[in-house]
């Protein structure tokens, strides 16, 4: 589904601020209203509202049978959405964190990815899974680590990672309707920022990555809450003469090449800012991608931006030490964008 500009400056003025977690929110109020199908299952959701209270309210509005709580066990109720959703059904299973979905790696790797393949077609598994990723609130290593990437590398699954309010918004809708399992990784630190909705807006695309500021020096691929530090920086760079292209990622798997490319072909650098740790991560999969496609149109080799290789510390100070920030991609992008 193609994403609408506003229809003009009267009904651009109708804009109205939200947060990312209220936008999340009525993605899902949305999609329960429209398909009697659907549900949301997963620990907490309920009668807590949910761990980052994303689901507070619907409860009350939709009752036990479409809003459930279920037990402590990942691995359990992911079997069990998967199981709903072959049957007919369009579960919206909720994992409290990224680190907790290892419990029910097996369900998701080994059966909701394979399962339309292994049966040559003759079962689909329309399911999705939301979960929060990344650090920045001092949960301390086991609840603090961005596994996208890791997800990303499996054959089977379509791979989410909403960095706007329209995105999480919008994005759960057309998650829903895909035949194959669908992973929507949602940043902890994005649930509290605010920003406009435009009520023109009727859906986003699903299969491509977004240009979020256009330049001409240096391209900026990210995506999740790298990318209003992204912003941030080009801004800054702006100021002194170096117009950074901010490329919003967003869906980490299938990866829009296409837009990768032309982004790098026209800046002709690029800097990869990426949460997840440097080794065997998604952003050494998209500078083999470059390199292999688009080496010719680059004037400066690839740099990368990544989280310390350390399980994320729980000192605040130490927390914002491994991961990257604003100076940071600030700095990198100048000295791309200004060799010496």
């Amino acid at each position: 589904m193609k994403e609408a500009a506003p229809q003009s400056a009267e009904q651009s003025a109708e804009r109205r601020v939200t947060t990312y977690r209220e936008a999340c929110r009525e993605g899902i109020r949305q999609a329960l209203i429209g398909d009697e199908r659907t549900f949301l299952m997963g620990e907490d959701v309920g009668l807590y509202g949910g761990c980052y209270a994303v689901s507070k309210g619907l409860l009350d509005e939709f009752g036990p049978a479409r809003i459930r709580d279920t037990p402590l066990s990942e691995n359990a109720f992911v079997g069990a959405g998967i199981g709903a959703a072959m049957a007919g059904m369009r579960p919206i299973v909720e994992i409290m964190t990224c680190n907790f979905s290892l419990l029910a790696l097996d369900q998701i790797v080994n059966n909701a990815a394979t399962l339309a393949h292994m049966s040559g077609g003759q079962f689909a598994v329309p399911l999705v899974i939301r979960m929060a990723t990344g650090a920045g609130r001092q949960l301390a290593a086991q609840h603090s680590h961005s596994f996208e990437g890791w997800y990303a590398h499996i054959p089977g699954l379509k791979i989410l990672a909403p960095g706007t309010i329209e995105d999480a918004r919008h994005m759960l809708k057309p998650a829903l309707a895909d035949p194959n399992p669908v992973l929507i990784f949602e940043h902890i630190m994005l649930y509290n920022a605010e920003g406009d909705l435009d009520p023109n807006l009727q859906g986003v695309d699903i299969t491509s990555a977004k240009i979020r500021r256009p330049g001409r020096d240096v391209s900026l691929l990210t995506y999740g809450n790298s990318l209003p530090k992204a912003m941030e920086a080009a801004e800054l760079l702006s100021s002194e003469g170096i117009e950074a292209e901010v490329v919003d990622l967003r869906v980490l798997r299938p990866l829009d090449e296409e837009t990768i490319i032309a982004s790098v072909s026209r800046t002709r650098r690029c800097l990869i800012v990426d949460e997840g740790w440097k080794s065997g991560s998604l952003s050494a999969e998209i500078s083999a991608r470059l390199t292999e496609r688009a080496f010719f149109e680059l004037d400066a080799p690839i740099m990368r931006l990544c989280a310390r290789e350390v399980p994320i510390p729980y000192a605040a100070h130490m927390e914002e030490a491994a991961l990257p920030q604003t100076p940071a991609i600030v700095e990198l992008a100048r000295s791309l964008a200004s060799p010496q």
